[in-house]
């Protein structure tokens, strides 16, 4: 840690620490000692982050002198793109590690802003909050609905969709991440085209495997052209919902491709929203 930073240690978690407009990363959580002074501002803000409407709320929360927060990220990416508060990347130790979060850092409102298929996460949260008396709220981006031309087969999860595959060989664009790819390996006919931002375990590829690395948004355009060239038959993909991964479903919808729709797991009690808005005004609360 730089001379002259003020810290106060906890036991939970590795948190990356901004300070004098630092950035460092630890083994454990730290936050300037200054900030739980009583002069600091009454609301604490812990947003559990990992979609892009994470990054727009923590910018919103940062720019206002009545809040103070920390995001966490489960740390699935080794180069994350830089947030403008205080960054924690790790897991907290389930139910438990977390409520012990919550309450060693007088955390006062969290914002579930996971990827919507984030289940264990989201569970966890809500299961914490309930524990430690905190407030919790779900900020999640609307799931795409099927419009004039998409030829969507909707699923409820992976192993719907290998089997929504068929027997017959067929050229595959996997745009699900790495993340439950090993679930294609028992349909090991098909010519599968996996895109990844980190690379995958090679055990968790199926035979025929291409792997292409890229982060988006993407364009339409760029999207069209990677699924003519890569003579892409069938899109299996995951309804995550919002702009910035929609080209692929356009693209798919362009080229009269069939695409088959991993539907979101089924969400919790916690209230949520859409709404950035609704999300500050929560924190205002």
């Amino acid at each position: 840690m730089r001379p002259g930073n003020d810290i106060r240690e906890t036991s939970i978690g590795s948190i990356v620490t901004c300070a004098n407009g630092s950035v460092e990363i630890g083994v454990k959580h730290a936050l300037p000692s200054s900030a739980l002074s009583s002069a600091a501002p009454c609301r604490r803000v812990l947003v559990l982050g990992g979609s892009s409407e994470a990054r727009t709320l923590t910018a919103r929360i940062a720019a206002d002198p009545r809040l103070e927060g920390v995001i966490s990220l489960a740390g699935r990416t080794s180069a994350p793109r830089a947030y403008d508060l205080p960054t924690r990347v790790g897991g907290f130790g389930g139910v438990e590690g977390l409520t012990r979060y919550l309450l060693d850092e007088r955390i006062t409102h969290v914002i579930d802003a996971t990827h919507p298929f984030a289940a264990r996460i989201s569970a966890n949260a809500h299961a914490a909050c309930i524990a430690a008396g905190v407030p919790l709220l779900v900020l999640t981006r609307p799931p795409w609905a099927p419009a004039q031309g998409d030829r969507w087969r909707e699923v409820a999860d992976n192993a719907a969709a290998v089997r929504a595959l068929g027997a017959a060989p067929r050229r595959v664009f996997l745009a699900i991440g790495r993340q439950g790819v090993a679930d294609f390996r028992i349909a090991p006919q098909h010519d599968y085209l996996l895109r990844v931002i980190e690379p995958p375990q090679t055990d968790d590829l199926p035979p025929s495997c291409e792997v292409i690395f890229g982060r988006g948004p993407f364009a339409l355009e760029d999207e069209v052209a990677l699924m003519c060239d890569s003579r892409i038959e069938i899109v299996v993909t995951k309804n995550s919902g919002g702009a910035l991964a929609y080209a692929k479903i356009e693209a798919a919808r362009t080229l009269k491709l069939d695409v088959v729709m991993i539907a979101r797991p089924a969400s919790g009690d916690a209230a949520a929203t859409h709404s950035i808005d609704a999300a500050m005004a929560f924190l205002a609360s």
